[in-house]
């Protein structure tokens, strides 16, 4: 039997068939062996890990591909290669034949038609892609935040939340500079002033771990001052450029024994998060596809989006598969440099790098809440020419 489908590109219908495929075989094999859970065969997992659904096998081999050489599904039902005894590869082999709950439901009415109906289905497709986040957005948002936004911030308060509080200090703590030492003893004195039993947390470490679940994360990359390179990868472990020979961090307190501090920084802001999270919202995740969509978008020889110039016709051309799939998201990229500090007599100029995503409607793409901020190359130096530099953790993601 023909399985290079296996290994070949995961957005084709050939591939979709063949995962509905091996799910309905790994159910049979569940029914007339009574095992209660699978081996999972994705790249990761390697038939060494176990899940107790079905449908989490189908995600994982959707996310990362199946293990090499898995031709022969023998821990799914056929035979053809001897498995050994190991502890990782036996199969405990019990007396009940049940289907697990919902898993049967998935697989039971379905037909060929049927599968390549839904595969056809531009929703389904949708929904596929939000299963790669699911769990991430369910565990991290909807069971940590919630919890938070209810409880009081001391017995009996009804104005401010444990997650109400806790933003709003940060937020003042952002706008006025604060350092995370002077964060820490203002929560610790705020602590010491409420009511015994109070919610508040006692350092900026424990304020910043409550909303971790927002996205708020950021990599604080060291760069070299002469805009050479930035200090991670293979570089990350060095305290001196190796091209101009400039040291990583500021001269003062080096020879001293003290704390050093990094001659630059790049912070970078991960896109990806931000990317899942449009696609979990069926409202944006639709949006997503506008530029796609004969029935929404009107074409009639204007350039009334980018998706009429013949530039975005080309690139379509040229990269075939990239352009036949609409919800492959196009970006523009712009930055300029400003004050942070607000001053006419200061030279400093800080870089930020935003993104706008062409694949909304013109009317959205330009509004505030789409428009991200992805990088902040920070000065008192314009990065100039070297710009290309700083953009390598965004061109890497």
């Amino acid at each position: 039997m023909d399985r290079s489908w296996m290994y070949g590109r995961r957005d084709t219908k050939d591939f979709m068939h063949g995962v509905s495929e091996f799910c309905m075989s790994a159910l049979q094999h569940q029914a007339s062996t009574g095992v209660k859970e699978f081996y999972c065969p994705c790249a990761d997992c390697e038939n060494v890990n176990t899940v107790n659904n079905v449908l989490v096998i189908r995600d994982h081999v959707f996310m990362r591909g199946f293990r090499p050489n898995y031709h022969v599904w023998v821990y799914h039902g056929e035979s053809g290669v001897y498995v050994g005894n190991s502890s990782k590869n036996v199969v405990h082999e019990q007396e009940e034949a049940i289907y697990a709950e919902g898993e049967a439901d998935c697989f039971e009415d379905e037909d060929d038609d049927d599968v390549e109906n839904n595969i056809d289905d531009d929703n389904d497709r949708v929904e596929d892609m939000l299963h790669e986040v699911e769990d991430e957005v369910r565990d991290r948002v909807f069971e940590c935040l919630p919890k938070a936004a209810e409880t009081p911030l001391y017995p009996g308060c009804t104005k401010y939340s444990k997650l109400s509080a806790v933003c709003t200090l940060y937020n003042i703590k952002t706008s006025g500079g604060w350092t995370d030492i002077s964060f820490t003893e203002l929560l610790v004195a705020l602590s010491d002033m409420l009511p015994a039993g109070n919610e508040l947390p006692r350092s900026n470490y424990y304020a910043k771990k409550l909303m971790c679940p927002f996205g708020l994360e950021y990599k604080k990359i060291h760069t070299c001052p002469n805009d050479c390179l930035l200090y991670h990868k293979q570089y990350e472990n060095l305290d001196k450029c190796p091209r101009c020979g400039v040291s990583r961090y500021k001269r003062k307190g080096v020879s001293e024994g003290k704390n050093v501090y990094p001659a630059k920084v790049l912070w970078y802001l991960p896109i990806i998060p931000r990317f899942k999270r449009l696609f979990s919202i069926k409202k944006d995740a639709r949006n997503l596809r506008w530029h796609a969509d004969p029935d929404r978008r009107k074409r009639d020889g204007l350039l009334r989006h980018p998706a009429d110039s013949p530039q975005w016709k080309t690139i379509d051309k040229l990269h075939d598969t990239f352009g036949k799939e609409p919800r492959k998201l196009r970006l523009g990229l712009c930055t300029d440099g400003m004050n942070p500090f607000g001053t006419l007599s200061s030279q400093h100029s800080t870089w930020p790098v935003l993104l706008v995503i062409y694949n909304l409607p013109p009317w959205l793409c330009m509004k505030l809440k789409y428009i991200m901020l992805s990088l902040l190359i920070s000065g008192p130096k314009q990065p100039g020419n070297d710009i290309d530099v700083y953009l390598e953790p965004l061109v890497d993601d």
